[in-house]
């Protein structure tokens, strides 16, 4: 399928600093059908502060230990990214990963990455956004938490014709309510910037990004988790295996029922046009030599005669031949 939706299965930080789950999550999403399996790219000390509060979400499913601490145990080092690039071609799934300061950047630019995923909390980070600017990686730039003179400034920066810049709307809550989603910004985004769009979705289930791909989303990003009951920020806001794979069948059927945008007779219905639509019959008998008019003439199934669209045609000319009652027209 051409063209078809970018799935990005975003394992993030739920490998919880496990190089085994790691590679579980990678199956989950091969498995799944996804295009791409995202993780994070970080170092705590970069990151933030050793003080730094929790967000609410945070707080509820990690109590135990600080923000700081959280991070360190999520951070993957570069040994761990290099077995993981080398199991996602074993597997033949692509691997992505979103950089939150310069040094992950220029760590992931040297994997030649088909694009590079800038986090929603990254994107009034200036110097982060001038150093990406230097070079021509492909960017897909979430837009969680931001307003749209913040993104403009962000796009500003960004956008120049040798890369491929592309822009996903997102709501920064783990899990999203519903009220805060607001998709038609994505297609406000699209109209705006003049740019392919998609969705990262942290709302519960698999509907909202259904719909997203109904709107247009070029891009549908996810996150999953091994299990809901494992220990970390955000997996009780994940999607479990198989509600991945339910989500991935889901967006896949959907880009067959959009299909394309020319109205055209389909090759199923074609067999019911004769049996759908009608043709020209005598309402009454008809004489020969007797003209052809609306007090005469019916629209009656099946359709393999002459088509009411002509009736005003037909009203011109007279029979030919006698009509019984019933009895389709001929001229």
């Amino acid at each position: 399928m051409k063209n078809k939706i970018i799935i990005i299965a975003e394992a993030g930080g739920n490998h919880n600093g496990s190089i085994k789950n790691a590679y579980k999550l990678v199956d989950i999403a091969k498995k799944a059908g996804a295009d791409y399996v995202k993780f994070q790219t970080f170092k705590a000390e970069t990151l933030v502060s050793k003080n730094a509060p929790k967000a609410k979400y945070q707080k509820k499913n990690v109590k135990k230990i600080s923000h700081f601490e959280l991070i360190k145990k999520l951070e993957m080092s570069y040994e761990m990214h290099i077995k993981l690039i080398k199991y996602c071609k074993k597997k033949k799934i692509k691997f992505l990963s979103s950089p939150f300061c310069i040094d992950s950047f220029d760590l992931l630019r040297k994997f030649n990455l088909d694009f590079i995923k800038i986090p929603s909390g990254e994107i009034t980070n200036l110097p982060l956004l001038r150093h990406i600017r230097k070079f021509k990686n492909n960017i897909i730039l979430s837009t969680g938490m931001s307003n749209i003179n913040e993104i403009k400034k962000a796009v500003k920066i960004l956008k120049n014709k040798n890369r491929k810049l592309i822009l996903l709307h997102c709501n920064t809550e783990y899990p999203s309510p519903v009220q805060d989603l607001n998709l038609n910004a994505m297609l406000t985004l699209k109209k705006q910037f003049n740019l392919d769009v998609g969705y990262s979705d942290h709302s519960l289930g698999i509907n909202v990004p259904i719909i997203a791909a109904s709107l247009g989303a070029k891009i549908i990003e996810k996150h999953f988790t091994i299990s809901k009951g494992m220990v970390g920020p955000d997996h009780l806001a994940s999607l479990n295996p198989k509600e991945l794979i339910s989500m991935v069948k889901a967006i896949r059927s959907t880009e067959i029922i959009l299909g394309k945008n020319n109205k055209i007779v389909s090759n199923s219905e074609k067999k019911n046009i004769s049996i759908a639509r009608k043709s020209l019959f005598a309402s009454r008998d008809i004489k020969k030599g007797e003209k052809f008019s609306l007090n005469n003439l019916a629209c009656l199934r099946p359709g393999f005669g002459i088509s009411p669209m002509d009736i005003d045609k037909v009203c011109k000319l007279k029979a030919k031949q006698f009509f019984l009652k019933g009895q389709m027209i001929k001229i």
